[in-house]
């Protein structure tokens, strides 16, 4: 080896090394994607609880309708119904919008969110049982029954905000 090759190698040198940043576009469409996949599922997950939650709530009402089957104490059943539907709003709803709601308000916004409260025997029975003496009937706590049970379906399916 000469000098003067020595010379000519010493010209040549490594480029500098590549920057991390600003990362290639396929790195960016791989972000988005990710993005994409980590909100989709966090969705398919709130969607699952809030199934979980109502189907848990259909089997107490079908649990407290059986024992009103067997005791025939429509009061109780009233009252029980409307604590139930409460706790499902509860857990649907933010507190502050849902827990200082009671006779025509509470009504409203169940009617509000799916419901068919308002104008009903069964929105009168959830409305009164809890401070009458009276004796709700059968037939009208068999309409509470099926309108409680629409809701919590009705609510299930619909997309209520958190």
């Amino acid at each position: 080896m000469t000098a003067e090759t020595a010379l000519e190698l010493r010209a040549w040198h490594l480029p500098e090394p590549m920057s991390w940043w600003p990362p290639a576009p396929g790195w960016w469409l791989v972000t988005g994607v990710l993005l994409v996949m980590i909100w989709l599922l966090w969705r398919g997950w709130q969607q699952r609880q809030r199934r979980a939650s109502s189907r848990q709530a259909l089997r107490e009402l079908a649990a407290l309708h059986a024992q009103f089957q067997v005791d025939s104490d429509g009061r109780c059943f009233a009252v029980e119904v409307s604590q139930l539907l409460r706790r499902v709003a509860l857990t649907r709803w933010p507190a502050p919008q849902v827990a200082g709601l009671t006779g025509r308000e509470w009504l409203e916004f169940l009617d509000a969110n799916g419901g068919e409260f308002m104008d009903s025997t069964a929105g009168q029975v959830l409305r009164h049982a809890a401070y009458r003496a009276e004796v709700v009937s059968a037939a009208d706590a068999e309409r509470l029954h099926q309108a409680a049970r629409d809701w919590i379906r009705r609510e299930r399916n619909s997309d209520a905000q958190f």
